[in-house]
């Protein structure tokens, strides 16, 4: 699903995300303004969080990175 934001940029806001450690994936809805600095695995209940170097969860193990990286290119923590 695409949505408009304040900086006129069309974003994809929902992302599959996938567990590293039992493989299971979930379809989930990004928030618009915030990165996701940890998502519960809904297959396992292992607390997952971004990578090095990523600023989300979806960064990391979605198949659409946050909202904020793709309208800025920047996390939005920094």
């Amino acid at each position: 699903m695409e949505q408009q934001t304040g900086h006129g940029k069309a974003v994809e806001t929902v992302s599959t995300i996938s567990c590293p450690h039992c493989g299971h994936s979930a379809t989930e809805t990004m928030p618009l303004d915030a990165c996701v600095g940890f998502y519960p695995c809904k297959g396992c209940g292992v607390t997952l969080r971004p990578k090095t170097g990523d600023c989300c969860v979806f960064c990391s193990y979605g198949t659409v990175p946050c909202p904020p990286i793709q309208t800025d290119g920047a996390c939005c923590a920094g």
